[in-house]
């Protein structure tokens, strides 16, 4: 439907179409993008006309890319604490004489 209104405004008859779902499931996800200020429904004659706002996309677009940003960097950040990890237990097994779990043996009990 974001998709659909990104080309144009269109009517909510139009909207409807492309989904295999009845009018008042569709009208009332309309409404909820209405009340989440991504839509705007106007009446021309009969016919309700919904139009997209660019600038909540772009809102909901800026938020998604600051998350995408902090979970980048949180994810590098777990890479080299799980890296360091690494390299302490084959520094720790070298110590104890053990055989690093890279070649498959462990020293026997």
């Amino acid at each position: 439907m974001i998709e659909r209104l990104s080309r144009g405004p269109a009517s909510v008859h139009r909207l409807t179409e492309p989904f295999a779902l009845s009018q008042q499931m569709i009208s009332k996800h309309i409404a909820y993008l209405v009340r989440a200020k991504i839509v705007i429904k106007t009446k021309r004659g009969r016919e309700s006309v919904c139009t997209l706002r660019p600038e909540a996309i772009k809102t909901v677009s800026d938020l998604a890319m600051s998350y995408r940003q902090f979970w980048e960097e949180s994810f590098d950040k777990l890479d080299v604490v799980i890296s360091q990890m690494k390299k302490a237990e084959v520094r720790d097994a070298k110590r104890h004489g053990e055989r690093g779990p890279a070649d498959g043996r462990h020293k026997s009990i």
